[in-house]
Order: structure tokens, then sequence, then C-alpha cells
């Protein structure tokens, strides 16, 4: 028998497919969600996940929080062992080797930007250009957290890493983050979104869509980091909450590389300076001389907001 994919309403009653008995820290917006994708299917999971905050946090041999098969690869090539593993399945079903065949298996990539946007990206691209099917999830917490905090390409400008550290004769990051969806759009990818933790219907409703989907997805979701962003445990939702409404990080979705649907319009849209004032990194960005990093961070991000609505509106 063919398993469905859960509605919210049995979502909410689910049972726990990844326990919380693990050394993630406080207030880490990864393990919320991995949970939601964990919970929201009852279709055997295959999940591969590169060496970072995720893998190291949840597996210390001998115990582990997954309940499900789980892959642990090398830094860089998370998207290579899923991509072979699904290969290896749809052999095995081919030569009629599986126990139940007929039994839904999603194969599933979690992976951290550093992973991702840098030391992993040739390897994401191998594997969507090549079509595999499966899921690739980036939680994004904007630095190399598990390894000391250093920048990656995905860190904004203006943040305050040890590798590009704020003081009296730098700002911190001098590049802007770069734009990953757009690139695993124009790989042709079937579907890539961007989710957030504090948007959790949307997060779900995306999630059980990449199930569905044939083919390579990427997901970005943001994962709000309070040892590296600095703020307090308490305060991830709050942080989540800030990113959206301020447009620092739109929710949307790109299907076969053209058709944009933006997913949420905040109410009301509070100003850039209100999310970076919520977080340590960037509170030298407040001192006397650094406001113009402010003002670019603003007139960033109403570009980019103009842009994907004009896009929208153009249906492509």
């Amino acid at each position: 028998m063919v398993k469905k994919i859960k509605n919210l309403k049995e979502y909410s009653t689910a049972n726990e497919r990844f326990e919380g008995s693990h050394l993630m820290c406080p207030g880490c917006a990864h393990t919320i969600i991995v949970r939601e994708l964990m919970n929201c299917t009852d279709d055997n999971l295959v999940i591969g996940c590169n060496t970072g905050c995720l893998e190291v946090g949840t597996a210390v041999y001998p115990y582990t929080s997954w309940d499900t098969s789980w892959i642990h690869i090398g830094f860089e090539n998370a998207a290579s062992a899923i991509a072979g593993s699904e290969a290896m399945y749809k052999t095995l079903k081919r030569k009629g080797k599986l126990k139940d065949p007929d039994a839904p298996v999603k194969f599933v990539v979690f992976a951290g930007d550093g992973s991702t946007y840098d030391i992993g990206f040739q390897w994401l691209s191998g594997a969507v250009e090549r079509g595999h099917d499966f899921t690739y999830i980036c939680l994004d917490n904007e630095v190399y957290a598990n390894t000391g905090g250093q920048r990656s390409s995905a860190t904004p400008i203006g943040a305050s890493t040890t590798t590009s550290p704020a003081g009296r004769v730098s700002y911190g990051e001098k590049q802007n983050k770069k734009d990953l969806i757009a690139i695993m759009a124009a790989h042709g990818a079937p579907y890539v979104a961007q989710v957030a933790p504090n948007k959790w219907k949307d997060m779900l409703k995306k999630l059980q869509k990449s199930l569905k989907t044939k083919g390579p997805v990427f997901l970005n979701a943001m994962s709000p980091c309070t040892t590296e962003w600095k703020f307090a445990p308490n305060e991830t939702i709050d942080i989540s909450d800030l990113a959206v409404d301020s447009l620092v990080f739109p929710l949307f979705e790109i299907e076969n590389g053209t058709k944009l649907t933006i997913n949420y319009r905040p109410k009301n849209v509070i100003p850039v300076k209100e999310y970076l004032a919520a977080q340590g990194r960037f509170k030298h960005l407040f001192k006397k001389g650094n406001e113009h990093i402010i003002k670019e961070w603003q007139k960033r991000v109403d570009q980019y907001w103009e842009y994907l609505q004009r896009r929208e509106e153009a249906g492509v």
C-alpha cells in the first residue's frame, strides 16, 4: 500500500522520527527544520548529512537522534552520496530485488551553508544537472558555525565573523551574500524555494511539495544561529520573524526554473535596521562611520523585493 503524505492535522499528532536527545545548541533552528521534515511524511526516508553542526550534534557514536536510514559523508559530497543511493535504489527496483518495491522511498540531504554554497557546490551542481530524484535542504545559518564561526559565501555584508572581524579598520564581511536560489533555479531544478522556521505552515507545505516532486529539489532554509548571530536562545523565532518581515529573507518558490511565486507578503514591512539591531554580529554597524552599510542593506533588500514582484507579475 502506498503511503500518503500527511496533512497538517495528521502532522500535528505524528510520531517523532527525530529524537530530541542531541547536543545541538539551545535555540538552534536546525532541529526545528529537521523535525518538520521528518514528521511530515510516513514515507521511508534516506537521509544524507554533510559534516557540520547537525551531524556532529545528532550522531555522537554510539548514539543517534535519527529514526531513519542516515548516511554521514564528507563535508563536501552529501549530494553525491544521496545521488548514488538513489541510483542504486532505482537499479535494485528495476531488477526486482526489493522486498517491497511499492513502498515510497524519499532521498533527502541536510547540509549547512558552508558545505552547500562553498565546499560542496560542485557536487550539488552535478547531482542536480544529472537529474537525480532527491531533496536538498540547505540549513542556512550564514557562517561556518561548527568549525569556529568563519565567513562563508552565505555570510551577508557587514557581519562580523572570525575571518571577517569588525574592528577599527573593518566593518566586517565585505561581500554580499551569494544568490544560491537563483543559481539552482538556473540549473533547471523543477522546484526551488526559500523557507523559514517561523512560518511553519509554509515550510511544511513546501517540504511536502518537495517530496512529491520528481527530480532534484533545492530548499534554502533560514536557520538562525544563536551562537554566531549572537542572540538569546529563546529569540530564535523572533529573529526569524524580523528576517521575513523586513524582507531580508523573502519566502518564495520557483518552479521549472521560471515560474516565481511569492508565498508571504508582510502586512507591515519593518526597516532592515530592526533585523540587524537584534543580532550581536551587526552591533558595530550602528557605530558612527558605518551608517552607509545599513543604508546599502536597505537599498539592496528593497531592490530585490521589487525584482521578485516584477518577475512574479511577468510570470517568469
